[in-house]
């Protein structure tokens, strides 16, 4: 039997995704749609106005898009409000007993809210009971979609003892969401600015890497400089990644790792569970933003280029499909391996 989940926020461009993957998912089926007040008590077919290539799904054009303050009947709630409105409405689902798996931004620094990227910091999610004590419900989070990319590409090499790092970020435009960025501004065109972005690669890693002693999470201590960019592409985020190591690190050490990657959603094999969870490329003109960001249906982080830094140890590229494994797909992933870890 399917579990009931409602989508926080189904009209915006992480709804939809969220809806797009939940199609004819094993183990889950959409059951309730929220938006703002604007598109609440409309069918969604009127409410939402479609952006994906693949068609609408026919058992939710008819679904009557309910409000925030409206009573749910789905335990699992997955988010996909803006932050204007998600903090307190993501609160207040917390205290009505819901699982709130989240792609906003609002709680993921919160000390007793996990920040998760299931193939790296499961064991973060033992927050979950504590909030349950405390709140009756919880709040899980998925962290910014440039933070994955990178903390993916890095979980492989961090025994490896990663001291310090840069990453220059050249991020689609999907990622400001519909309608995003007007065309004028975009096309032949970089920005070399995304408000409040930089703040969040540069700390929420070290969440995710931090350790869990039971009753909270101490930071990694690795710093961290970032850069970000919006480029002209409609999904996928490529990122250098330029690292410094406490110790002499060899080729080898870092391909045997990437290569032999995975987490415990392949194990469980977690149906989103991407294999391999890391591609890696030998090639020098890999990854590609058009060529790589599907891979794994969008859920494989991809990583190439890798060659010696003249200023740190080594440096190398890496791509992830912004609101699939960024978004709503890596939050779906949270959901598949909290259900086979006894977690709903």
């Amino acid at each position: 039997m399917k579990h009931h989940v409602a989508v926080l926020g189904a009209t915006g461009a992480v709804g939809q995704r969220f809806i797009q993957l939940l199609e004819n998912h094993p183990d889950f089926e959409v059951h309730e749609l929220v938006a703002s007040s604007r598109s609440a008590g409309k069918p969604y077919s009127e409410a939402a106005k479609w952006k994906l290539a693949t068609p609408m799904p026919e058992g939710i054009r008819q679904k009557v898009v309910k409000s925030t303050e409206e009573p749910l009947e789905s335990r699992i709630l997955f988010s996909g409000l803006d932050s204007d409105v998600a903090g307190q409405a993501e609160e207040a689902y917390r205290a009505k007993g819901h699982i709130v798996i989240s792609n906003s931004k609002n709680h993921r620094m919160d000390e007793d809210v996990p920040l998760v990227v299931p193939e790296i910091n499961p064991e973060h999610l033992a927050l979950v009971e504590l909030q349950k004590k405390k709140y009756g419900g919880a709040i899980v989070t998925n962290p910014n979609c440039s933070t994955i990319g990178l903390v993916l590409g890095l979980a492989p090499i961090m025994e490896l003892g990663v001291e310090h790092m840069i990453v220059s970020t050249m991020q689609a435009i999907s990622g400001a969401g519909y309608p995003g960025i007007p065309s004028f501004d975009i096309l032949d065109n970089v920005v070399p600015h995304i408000g409040g972005e930089e703040p969040k690669i540069e700390e929420e890693p070290n969440k995710i890497f931090g350790k869990f002693d039971g009753k909270g999470i101490s930071p990694n201590p690795t710093r961290i400089s970032a850069m970000v960019h919006r480029v002209p592409s409609l999904d996928g985020h490529l990122e250098a990644v330029s690292v410094k190591f406490k110790k002499t690190v060899t080729r080898e050490d870092i391909v045997s790792r990437m290569k032999g990657f995975e987490g415990e959603p392949q194990k469980l094999n977690c149906p989103s569970a991407p294999k391999p969870a890391v591609q890696y490329f030998e090639a020098v003109d890999r990854p590609q933003t058009r060529l790589d960001r599907e891979l794994g249906k969008g859920m494989t982080v991809s990583v190439g280029n890798l060659r010696p830094c003249s200023v740190f140890d080594w440096k190398f590229n890496l791509l992830v499909h912004n609101t699939v494994r960024g978004a709503a797909g890596g939050t779906i992933l949270i959901a598949e391996l909290m259900l086979r870890k006894g977690m709903i």
